[in-house]
């Protein structure tokens, strides 16, 4: 049977509509090229507001596309592993954490799966994500690499660092949020008003990672060329080491890649 569409998504929410949303707008992909399968009726009014057709039905997404994005989160993923199990299924793209390319073989009967972590940044162009095309062909990890540069940047780390890029980069959005937090407070604190402080901290944040980004001087040479001899970035530095800064960061990482892996379990 020719499929009559090209992506099929299974699940609505936030990560699904940016990557539908960023496919359409880069015309990677035509609206009338996705279909998405949701429950929720609220969630499939605003998926068919972007042009795409839409369904409760995951059986008929599956069968109607040549690749199928499973955007659900993991818990709930047994649940739709039944309503595809049996079916001739397309080649499965999925952004769970956690559940590796065998489970999903083994829960849905997908003779190929390509695994991609994700982050929140797809939903204004600026994601991240890792891949694992191992299983596809070449025609097949070119389209999945393409649908995830719409909405970014991706690459190729393999399975096995999956977790890893988890606890960096599909979780690191909300640690750079937390930082940007802290140092809106710490301005108000010191008599900024929030909007100044916000101003001062967005600013400095986004003009740090542009340096970084595309200077050729290491970030170790990029933290000294701010840090003068006995002058304020030094006294702050000296602070956040002996605060365990660094500690607490690998810490961070280290729990939400050990949950990652619990969520395989």
């Amino acid at each position: 049977m020719k499929k009559r569409k090209v992506l099929g998504v299974i699940g609505g929410g936030t990560m699904a509509q940016a990557i539908v949303r960023g496919a359409i707008a880069t015309k990677y992909l035509a609206a009338d090229e996705i279909v998405v399968s949701e429950p929720d009726e609220a969630r499939r009014a605003q998926c068919s507001a972007l042009g795409t057709a839409v369904t409760a039905d995951n059986a008929e997404a599956a069968a109607s596309c040549r690749y199928l994005l499973i955007a659900v989160k993991p818990q709930a993923f047994p649940a739709v592993a039944q309503t595809l199990c049996g079916k001739e299924l397309p080649v499965l793209i999925s952004i769970m954490a956690g559940k590796t390319i065998d489970y999903i073989k083994r829960a849905t009967g997908a003779k190929k799966v390509a695994r991609v972590m994700p982050n929140l940044p797809c939903a204004v162009g600026a994601g991240m994500a890792g891949l694992d095309t191992a299983d596809c062909s070449d025609e097949e990890s070119r389209f999945v690499r393409g649908l995830f540069c719409a909405v970014g940047a991706a690459e190729e780390v393999g399975e096995q660092l999956l977790d890893a890029v988890t606890g960096i980069s599909g979780s690191g959005p909300a640690y750079v949020y937390l930082f940007l937090r802290a140092l809106i407070r710490a301005g108000e604190a010191q008599g900024m008003t929030p909007q100044q402080a916000k101003t001062f901290a967005l600013q400095t944040v986004e003009g740090g990672v542009k340096m970084a980004k595309t200077s050729e001087n290491s970030l170790d040479e990029l933290i000294a060329a701010v840090s003068s001899k006995g002058g304020t970035t030094l006294a702050a530095l000296e602070s956040f080491r002996k605060d365990g800064f660094e500690e607490s960061v690998a810490r961070a990482v280290d729990a939400a890649v050990k949950r990652s892996k619990e969520l395989s379990e």
